[in-house]
């Protein structure tokens, strides 16, 4: 799984490209790989939870997102491999 931090880095930027990045957001939950999205506070970016990627994969969404392609965001990919989890979220675990 994948932890990605987007923080701002041209905030004035992100009213005009909003609607986009939403869509961008609304197709990774489509395609299964988003498990959440937030915003980190106080309105400093955003973090996504993705799941059931490639690291390539999370790379070439990452840049497609129109907040990181028009430098609103820097963004940052953290890989965890989930050792323990709640039951709630076994489907995270790694294949025994």
């Amino acid at each position: 799984m994948f932890v990605i931090t987007l923080r701002f880095a041209d905030k004035s930027r992100a009213p005009s490209l909003m609607d986009d990045h939403n869509a961008w957001i609304r197709k990774g939950f489509e395609d299964g790989v988003f498990l959440l999205v937030g915003s980190l506070q106080p309105a400093a970016g955003g973090m996504v939870v993705a799941h059931g990627a490639t690291q390539a994969e999370i790379e070439s969404r990452v840049q497609n997102d129109p907040f990181v392609a028009a430098g609103v965001v820097t963004a940052e990919i953290a890989e965890i491999v989930p050792a323990r989890t709640d039951e709630r979220l076994a489907f995270l675990r790694p294949a025994a």
